[in-house]
């Protein structure tokens, strides 16, 4: 027997991951966290400590949710973003058995894990079907189902994707540079760096996430790579970005620099995978997609998105597409917050279409 296997009696396996200390404290060495099936008591620790496991995602405002789509059995609805099937698993308990939910997801990763583990919990193609394609192609696929009773959107990214450092949507773990919801279509966020100018940068910095230090970022990044230097990884960027901000004072250094990663991650991400440009056009085609009396609601994660869907609805109730609108943001509740800190930003806004 080799020294990277074990015999379980099944065949022959890779070992898990090592770790040093008592507890595992890199991605990949989660074994336990990753198996939720196999280690339920280790899982429900790690969420009553107000984290989320790896490899998970904690579904956010899912009563919230349900009260305002108010599903009902033989509805027929969709859930623009599948990611862990969190609240798909929600929408699809209300129908009992009869009706349908149509479900998106670019993530071809982590789409057919959901699928699968949807599939396990008995939920399968008679009552669920999930496509490979982006929201934005809502009225395609509302033309296929017949129109919608329920839409609803998550537009955050899924904890499996932000923790995961192969997939590079953080700076707090190192990995590629990428932040591409679909790895496989597109350019990366390291090759969208390399050719962009200093000006372009520092706008989209300031549009995609309001970075206050939006210029002195862009141009400390533009001049790296004019030096032919690559930024190709997470911690790459990382350094840039603190060494830039080394001027601020001593005490309020740490908390800038880890505020200013999160914006500029962020914005690098909506810029990679055209987020702005996908969230108008299904605002655009929502109405059309809800039958009358069709309920629609949407959660958002930073200003830049919820300014987009909050005009769309004010539009369309302007116009009488909409019956009524929400008056204001609904906000997750105090306790969900503690037990889940990344649910603090969001803002749900939802709509009724006309009868």
């Amino acid at each position: 027997m080799s020294n990277n296997q074990e015999n379980t009696g099944g065949g022959a396996h890779k070992r898990r991951v090592r770790y040093k200390g008592k507890y595992p404290r890199k991605f990949e060495e989660k074994y336990k966290e990753h198996q939720p099936e196999k280690y339920k008591e280790t899982v429900e620790k790690v969420i009553r400590k107000g984290s989320t496991p790896a490899g998970m995602h904690i579904s956010i405002m899912v009563d919230e949710m349900l009260e305002v789509l108010r599903i009902e059995p033989g509805q027929v609805g969709f859930d623009a973003t599948l990611g862990y099937g969190g609240h798909t698993r929600a929408m699809l308990e209300c129908l009992k058995g009869t009706g349908h939910v149509y479900a998106t997801d670019v993530d071809p990763i982590e789409s057919e894990k959901t699928k699968n583990r949807l599939l396990k919990e008995g939920f399968g193609e008679d009552c669920l079907t999930i496509k490979l394609q982006n929201f934005c192609t809502i009225d395609e696929i509302a033309k296929e189902a017949g129109g919608f009773d329920f839409i609803f959107a998550d537009l955050g990214v899924s904890s499996m994707q932000l923790d995961n450092p192969e997939r590079g949507f953080s700076y707090k773990n190192d990995g590629p540079l990428d932040l591409r919801l679909d790895p496989k279509h597109g350019i990366s966020a390291a090759q969208r760096l390399k050719n962009i100018s200093r000006e372009e940068l520092s706008g989209m910095f300031y549009e995609n996430s309001d970075e206050p230090y939006c210029d002195e970022l862009a141009k400390a990044i533009t001049d790296e790579i004019k030096k032919g230097n690559t930024i190709e990884t997470t911690r790459d960027l990382y350094q840039i970005i603190a060494k830039t901000l080394d001027f601020i004072p001593e005490k309020e250094k740490k908390d800038t620099i880890k505020k200013t990663c999160q914006r500029v991650f962020q914005a690098l991400r909506i810029d990679v995978n055209n987020e702005f440009e996908v969230l108008y056009e299904f605002m655009e085609k929502l109405p059309d997609a809800l039958k009358p009396g069709g309920r629609a609601a949407i959660l958002s994660f930073h200003s830049g998105e919820d300014k987009i869907v909050k005009k769309a609805l004010k539009q369309g109730l302007k116009e009488g597409i909409y019956e009524d609108i929400s008056k204001g943001v609904i906000r997750p509740s105090r306790e969900e917050c503690i037990k889940n800190g990344r649910a603090k930003s969001t803002k749900m806004r939802w709509a009724i279409k006309s009868r």
